[in-house]
């Protein structure tokens, strides 16, 4: 249930379908190094409900086939230049979606649903771009449209998290996005903080904020897996590392001599 980043990272095969937390949740940014470094590719990422430098690094690699999100974003460090150039030259298709349809879509598969009803969207234009959306009746009342997303059923949920044990139990605390995504996908592969030796489950403190072993494929210890991301059980952001990247990734040339320095040769 433990493994190395190199052989956890492997369990994912080229074309999955990936989901990725918001930068404040908890983004396992060694872990997205490591696909690069291994080259996994034709990737679709679902961002939970946005995503942020993870998938813009991903996306620069050349690794990203299909990207579904409310937004990507790298909020000071706005805009995400390699983002911006695969869209402008349609490298990757854009599956535009909203926060709440996001949510709904994943709640749907994770309890077993083929789709989950949303009423918000209705009127906005991202019904246009949705043929997979329906808007149908309401069958408990008369002229009360809503529409049906359809669920969202990844084959990796991946993201970063304090602690684990070694029965690959894992705390997330009160993040309960992180908990959605696990349930909704096929497996979830997780790096952690630490690992411990106390079983996290018979824990009464900790029993609550736990995902129990069997949603999870996979644990890696990642001190610092975040970066140069903050973490909410950890470090702050690394600003002087993502002001350069905001620098650098304005031209590809830039962006591939940031990928040699931080990503193939592991610079901090």
């Amino acid at each position: 249930m433990i493994y190395s980043i190199e052989d956890l990272i492997k369990k994912i095969p080229n074309g999955a379908k990936i989901a990725v937390p918001s930068d404040y949740a908890g983004v396992a940014m060694e872990a997205t190094r490591e696909i690069i470094r291994q080259g996994i590719s034709d990737l679709h990422l679902v961002g939970i409900p946005t995503s942020g430098l993870q998938s813009e690094l991903l996306i620069g690699a050349g690794l990203v086939k299909t990207f579904e999100s409310s937004a990507l974003t790298l909020g000071e460090y706005n805009p995400p230049p390699r983002f911006n150039q695969a869209v402008k030259d349609g490298t990757i298709k854009l599956v535009d979606a909203t926060c709440p349809a996001i949510h709904a879509a994943l709640q749907a598969s994770q309890k077993g649903l083929p789709f989950m009803p949303l009423r918000g969207i209705i009127g906005s234009d991202i019904l246009t771009h949705h043929p997979d959306w329906k808007v149908i009746d309401n069958p408990f009342a008369d002229n009360d449209p809503i529409v049906a997303i359809p669920a969202i059923r990844p084959d990796v949920a991946l993201f970063h998290a304090p602690l684990a044990d070694r029965n690959g139990n894992v705390w997330a605390g009160r993040r309960r996005e992180l908990v959605n995504m696990t349930q909704a996908s096929k497996t979830a592969l997780i790096t952690v903080e630490k690992i411990t030796d106390t079983p996290l489950l018979e824990d009464e403190t900790m029993a609550a904020g736990v995902i129990p072993d069997l949603y999870v494929g996979g644990v890696a210890h990642c001190p610092k897996g975040t970066w140069p991301l903050a973490f909410w059980q950890g470090d702050g952001e690394d600003s002087e590392n993502l002001s350069q990247y905001r620098s650098m990734a304005r031209s590809q040339e830039g962006f591939d001599q940031y990928l040699n320095e931080f990503v193939f040769k592991g610079g901090k």
